[in-house]
């Protein structure tokens, strides 16, 4: 079934972003990809180009805020009306608390945090003049429980999960539904480069489901909250798709 405006899906060139981008397309929503590298987006620019003008290209670093908003009154007024967001982009380091730097502190928070915030705040602008829309936020089971060496990623992601619902409640007047998704581990080029064969491991020990998801199995839940006739009393919450992490206890003997 076709759906009826666009959405725009940070971080959308690789990884669980591409995956959504495609899995919206093929339901019918004009889609636009943004992402930071020209190099993601030329792969994923061919490995779409099936669907034509309905998806779009946009390169972009989402913590910049001119660019930010330029990037989203574009779209609203040219690929509109814009009804979804997906804020995908993200990035992440497993690096101890007491070796990790206030720079890359504050580099993980500009994008994870403050990108989602940006691309959200400026979507809602838009959505409020077309009578309201989804926003869907990528956290993470590290902003949910205390995983090792994800003090600057966990703190990011906890934020995202906050401002989910505090957007939730403060836009809620205006038609717009904000939630997020918390995944746990994603077999995706990022988390490839994170997990040493001993931190695999010891994720397979305590995902109940004992194994990571491919990035289509994040999809559903995306889907779900975009669409206004399935979720459409749903805002303000966070779906954890991660195989039973978040609700595991002893495991095994």
């Amino acid at each position: 079934m076709a759906q009826t405006g666009s959405v725009i899906v940070t971080g959308g060139a690789s990884g669980i972003g591409f995956a959504v981008a495609e899995d919206l397309l093929r339901q019918g929503w004009r889609v636009v990809v943004v992402d930071l590298l020209a190099e993601n987006l030329s792969r994923a620019g061919a490995a779409l180009s099936a669907h034509g003008d309905g998806v779009r290209l946009q390169q972009a670093d989402i913590a910049d805020e001119p660019r930010v908003e330029a990037l989203v009154a574009r779209i609203a007024a040219t690929f509109g009306p814009l009804k979804g967001v997906v804020n995908c982009a993200g990035i992440a380091r497993d690096v101890p608390a007491l070796e990790t730097s206030v720079a890359l502190f504050r580099k993980i928070l500009d994008v994870n945090l403050i990108g989602t915030f940006l691309v959200a705040r400026e979507a809602a602008k838009a959505m409020k003049e077309t009578g309201g829309g989804s926003i869907v936020n990528i956290a993470s089971i590290s902003g949910l429980k205390g995983n090792l060496g994800r003090s600057a990623y966990g703190a990011s992601k906890g934020g995202v999960v906050m401002l989910t619902r505090i957007l939730a409640v403060e836009l809620a007047p205006f038609g717009i539904r904000v939630n997020d998704v918390a995944p746990g581990p994603v077999e995706t080029p990022l988390v490839r480069e994170l997990l040493t064969p001993e931190t695999r491991a010891g994720w397979m020990r305590t995902v109940p489901l004992r194994r990571t998801a491919a990035p289509d199995e994040i999809c559903g839940a995306v889907a779900f909250l975009l669409d206004e006739a399935r979720s459409s009393y749903v805002t303000g919450q966070t779906i954890a798709v991660d195989g039973g992490f978040t609700a595991g206890g002893l495991i095994g003997l």
